[in-house]
């Protein structure tokens, strides 16, 4: 498939750890309810409305671009359309977020699900969007393709939608952990197909959210989570030989998996995404030099003013350095935040990270 050639790969370069003039910045839900003009849209259309119609995700996803020097797209998309496509109900209430009417109530339920379905057919709508939003961004940035984890959909699909314990999909690991394995085991099999039919629709990057891992101990990250991870990235460089595709970046984001650095930095990925209560010179030191730092900056401190947020900026990036560096935040955008602010928080990396590249000594 031909798309118009790439005029901006720093994000690229930075995750193959290759020299950059300037450290590349993108956030975590930089299309959302923040922007008036999501906000608009979203007032006409169904949340899964959006992420179903291609020409609406596809103009959302464009949005931020507009407004804001970003160095990456990320498709307007939700990681619980894995769990849809397996046979499952998810309805996005208002001020409650995803609810699965029907969650999965024990391990008999797991029979219900369609592990045979045709990815590329029932998420058709997703590629689509995909294909459309990089012909229409016409080289100016990459587009980043993503997916939700094994853990952490299994986790929506046990608990019903949002929980502050996942009491009962933990519960679950405790007391049916050879049924949750093969549960885990066959969605990143899906999940792998996924990502390779996003990079063959068009995607130049990767990203696979483990958002709940914070829930999970060492022990437990270790026989739950990790291996699913790493399958997923091996499965997936695979399908995209097979498809006779260029390699993209690999991005894991574990949030609040301290104790696993170490191991994620062995698992097959390109790029690590830190959350804000990780220091990012302790983390450099446990990685090592050859994966690249994706992060963290906290996002509640895009609450504070511009000169604030400047000051925060340059301390962060200062810490990671500019070598096998993208910016970020710690986790996504939340709803009440102010446009502007972002903006500084990004123009700012761009202005910080150019001044300390240009001095004799790199900040490395």
């Amino acid at each position: 498939m031909e798309f118009p050639p790439l005029q901006n790969d720093l994000i690229l370069r930075a995750a193959a750890g290759e020299r950059v003039e300037r450290v590349p910045v993108w956030v975590m839900r930089q299309a959302g309810r923040y922007l008036p003009e999501f906000r608009e849209v979203r007032s006409k259309h169904d949340f899964f409305e959006i992420c179903q119609t291609p020409e609406l995700a596809c103009e959302v996803t464009l949005q931020p671009l507009e407004r804001f020097d970003l160095d990456a797209a990320i498709i307007f998309c939700d990681i619980l359309v894995i769990p849809q496509a397996l046979g499952m109900e998810v309805q996005m209430v208002p001020k409650q977020g995803p609810v699965f009417p029907i969650p999965l109530a024990s391990p008999l339920d797991i029979q219900k699900l369609r592990f045979d379905v045709n990815i590329s057919e029932e998420l058709k709508y997703v590629f689509d969007a995909i294909t459309l939003t990089r012909k229409r961004i016409n080289g100016k940035v990459p587009l980043i393709g993503f997916s939700g984890a094994p853990w952490t959909l299994m986790a929506y699909m046990v608990e019903g939608g949002g929980s502050k314990t996942l009491s009962k999909a933990k519960g679950w690991l405790y007391k049916h952990p050879d049924e949750s394995k093969m549960l885990l085991e066959r969605m990143s099999g899906i999940i792998a197909d996924y990502l390779a039919q996003q990079v063959k629709a068009g995607a130049q990057m990767l990203q696979v959210f483990e958002s709940n891992a914070g829930y999970l101990g060492p022990g437990m990250f270790k026989e739950f989570s990790l291996p699913y991870l790493r399958s997923i990235a091996g499965m997936v460089r695979k399908k995209v030989d097979e498809l006779g595709l260029s390699q993209v970046p690999l991005t894991v984001f574990a949030k609040d998996a301290h104790y696993a650095l170490e191991e994620l930095a062995f698992s097959n990925y390109d790029v690590i995404s830190l959350d804000w209560t990780m220091d990012p010179q302790i983390s450099r030191e446990r990685v090592g030099a050859g994966i690249t730092l994706q992060g963290n900056f906290d996002p509640c401190g895009l609450y504070a003013s511009h000169d604030v947020i400047k000051r925060q900026v340059e301390d962060m990036v200062k810490a990671f350095g500019c070598h096998r560096y993208i910016a970020n935040l710690g986790h996504g955008m939340y709803p009440d935040m102010d446009p502007t602010h972002l903006g500084t928080f990004i123009d700012s990396v761009h202005t910080v990270s150019e001044l300390l590249l240009k001095q004799p000594k790199e900040h490395n």
